[in-house]
């Protein structure tokens, strides 16, 4: 079995230039394997590439800029931050064929330098072409004819917000909050000539772009705006009343964000997850942001006072804080933005001819259902059978993980009805999930209130399994049904990730569904399951075993091969099982969104394998392994990536996909992508990236969301309990004959 799609060949219009740490080993033999954090950079420089594409609508490269920046951040909020930790705890060991921390940290450094330049390029590039579009974001010089508005905005609706911080003395260096904008002031006494630094918070709570009014001249449905920051520096006289203002000039901290967690010795996991995140808004602080044009003399009293060191500090060109990109995105211009999707309701789930809603019950008795967001509506799924669940009198039970969920979620909601309704519901919340801890506490509080049991995850691991169980009486017997997905229970990530769920109501799979739940609130200790691979207990044994499998058939000169969509590949068990496989014969194709530290085609280690990533409209979340078992595929699909924190440190759930019509799905979707010459790029021998280009003239032929959104189409207007014939255009199933 050969499913590369090699005849495509590559046509880069951008090639990554990362150093690969490790390119050959201390020892002098070719590493095994890529660094895990510059893997991580390859595949944010793959999101900010969609800001530079120019066949990509304006506003949609400004959300891909915004992705970037808040991805960025989030790094040193976690990875960074860990590696510093590291070396201040004295680590110096290195990892098998690979760097220290500190050798790392010179590596993330250099590449981020490269990066955040050509962020500053690409929305230089984007104002410009915005403001050709009629959506100008001016500086605060080029709107003189507007400065007397801007200056009363600022004393009606800013100067109240502000506070000036003055260091002196008599006032230490203030506390700066992570990722929030400041300024920093260079000042002078006209009394004394003594000179003096004080900090201005650029307000979080208000809007970061102010809107100018509309001129006569002004095109309806044309804007202007000039950035906050700069209206406050133009009006610093008004804080500073009879100083002279010097200087001024922007910067940003990130801190440590991680939780430093020890469980086992805490007597209330809620209060010392509590304790924890009044703790992250003080930690150590991992990056400082400058304006390029900050002197020396400012810089020191930042570092000074914050508490970094030169290498971490990152000079920035042009807007500081691409995050706050995120207001214009919200404009009304569609024609500068591609046009919305709205999810389609799947055939099955559709009105009834008398327009009353569908028996989801019955649905899912008919067959097993797979359901693939956003391109299906998750409104009309998913959370229409629970709040059927929560409405039908003969449900007795709802149980349900829930790791990351929205504000406006409908699930919890029905979930609070379902409790008040007296419905025995239990909640799993993990108040562990990282950024989501305060929203998670505050939803486990409500739905206790409401008489629900809820469980705040298990000690040392963390509850990341996407599974919801429903317990209903019919016929004087008791009958399950289950979800099992790959993504949350989020009705906002529903609209924009990814993500696949099968909807099941066999026996076996619905009773390891309930004996997962019984190890989650009980003591239960499960050794074995039915049909669910579950980690920690069984998933990594068991994703190993599939790939000797493969092996034994491929050395028997029966058919092996293997393909796994992933979000990250960074475990070495089993990379090194992959490398095996690809010796002994098996053709492996991976579809890796982000972080891949494995090798592809590297002559006697991995010359059969090829990796691929998908970067587009939608974010590629979902995981599928398929297997084909010497001409009996298996497929997979579940919430674990292959990383050791998912198959070593969290309670995850696979489930096989056993029905013949779905298992044609999962081969249609992986076709797709592994067909895709419009959004996808495949990862070089030396660890680079290449975009997938064919050589054609003309237009690609394969965009993997633009084909799943016009498959998901058809499906809905095919008749009952039918699909559309055929694979899409430009698609083969022929790998999988």
């Amino acid at each position: 079995m050969h499913t590369s799609m090699s005849a495509l060949k590559a046509v880069p219009p951008f090639q990554s230039s990362a150093p690969v740490i490790g390119g050959t080993s201390r020892r002098g033999r070719r590493a095994r394997y890529l660094d895990r954090e510059l893997s991580w950079l390859e595949f944010n420089a793959r999101v900010l590439f969609e800001a530079r594409d120019q066949r990509n609508p304006l506003v949609d490269r400004l959300r891909f800029l915004t992705i970037f920046a808040n991805n960025l951040d989030e790094f040193f909020q976690i990875r960074v931050a860990g590696l510093r930790q590291q070396v201040r705890a004295g680590i110096t060991q290195l990892p098998a064929e690979g760097q220290g921390p500190a050798a790392q940290l010179r590596a993330v450094r250099s590449r981020v330098v490269e990066l955040a330049a050509e962020q500053s390029a690409i929305y230089r590039d984007l104002r410009r072409d915005l403001r050709r579009a009629g959506v100008a974001v001016l500086d605060y010089a080029e709107v003189p004819e507007d400065h007397a508005a801007l200056r009363q905005r600022f004393i009606d609706e800013i100067h109240p917000v502000l506070t000036p911080l003055a260091v002196d003395p008599g006032h230490r260096f203030p506390y700066i909050s992570t990722l929030t904008l400041s300024i920093a002031v260079g000042l002078r006494d006209p009394e004394t000539g003594v000179r003096r630094f004080a900090r201005v918070k650029v307000p979080p709570v208000l809007p970061r772009f102010l809107e100018l009014e509309q001129r006569p001249d002004q095109p309806l449905g044309h804007h202007r705006f000039v950035l906050l920051d700069q209206v406050i520096e133009a009006n610093l006289d008004l804080l500073f009343a009879g100083m002279a203002i010097e200087e001024h000039h922007l910067f940003r901290v990130t801190r440590n964000a991680d939780l430093a967690l020890e469980e086992d010795e805490a007597d209330d996991l809620l209060l010392a997850i509590e304790e924890e995140l009044r703790r992250r808004r003080f930690g150590e602080a991992v990056r400082l942001e400058v304006e390029r044009s900050m002197p020396a003399s400012i810089r020191k009293v930042l570092l000074g006072g914050i508490g970094v060191t030169e290498d971490q500090v990152y000079e920035v060109r042009g807007m500081l804080d691409l995050t706050g990109l995120g207001m214009l995105t919200d404009l009304d211009r569609p024609d500068l933005r591609s046009e919305p999707w709205a999810p389609v309701t799947p055939r099955r789930f559709q009105r009834v001819e008398d327009d009353e809603p569908v028996d989801t019950f019955e649905v899912i008795r008919a067959g097993d259902v797979l359901v693939h967001h956003p391109y299906e509506s998750f409104a009309t799924t998913i959370e229409r059978f629970v709040a059927q669940a929560t409405d039908d009198p003969d449900v007795l039970t709802i149980k349900l993980t829930l790791y990351r969920t929205s504000g406006d979620s409908p699930i919890i909601q029905d979930l609070i009805e379902a409790a008040e309704r007296g419905k025995q519901v239990v909640a799993i919340v993990e108040i562990k999930a990282r950024f989501d801890e305060r929203a998670n506490i505050a939803w486990a509080r409500k739905l206790e209130q409401a008489g629900a049991h809820v469980v705040y995850g298990m000690v040392g691991l963390k509850t990341h399994s996407k599974t919801l169980l429903v317990v209903r009486r019919e016929s004087g017997v008791l009958r399950r049904y289950v979800h099992i997905g790959t993504g949350n229970y989020n009705s906002r990530t529903a609209r924009q990730y990814v993500d696949l769920g099968l909807l099941t109501c066999r026996a076996d799979i619905a009773q390891d569904v309930t004996d997962l739940f019984n190890v989650l609130t009980g003591l239960a200790r499960q050794p074995s399951y039915r049909r669910l691979l579950i980690a920690p207990q069984a998933l990594r044994g068991r994703f190993l075993a599939l790939v000797e499998r493969e092996i034994t058939h491929a050395r028997a000169g029966r058919a092996g091969g293997i393909i796994l969509k992933l979000n990250a590949l960074v475990d070495r068990e089993c990379i090194d099982a992959l490398y095996r496989a690809s010796g002994a014969g098996v053709e492996i194709d991976l579809i890796v969104r982000g972080g891949c530290t494995l090798l592809p085609a590297v002559p006697g280690l991995s010359e059969r394998i090829r990796v691929r990533s998908i970067i587009g409209e939608f974010l590629e979340h979902s995981r599928i392994w398929r297997f084909e078992n010497a001409g009996e595929p298996e497929w997979f699909i579940g919430s674990a990536d292959l990383m050791e924190r998912n198959l070593d440190r969290r309670i995850e759930a696979f489930t096989p996909v056993l029905e013949p019509e779905l298992q044609r799905e999962l081969d249609l979707i992986l076709a797709t992508m592994l067909a895709d010459d419009r959004r996808s790029w495949t990862m070089q021998s030396d660890g680079s990236w290449t975009r997938v280009d064919a050589e054609r003239e003309g237009p690609p032929t394969v965009d993997t969301h633009a084909t799943l959104k016009e498959r998901a189409l058809r499906a809905a207007l095919a008749p009952a309990f039918g699909g559309p014939a055929g694979p899409p255009a430009g698609v083969s199933l022929e790998p999988w004959a």
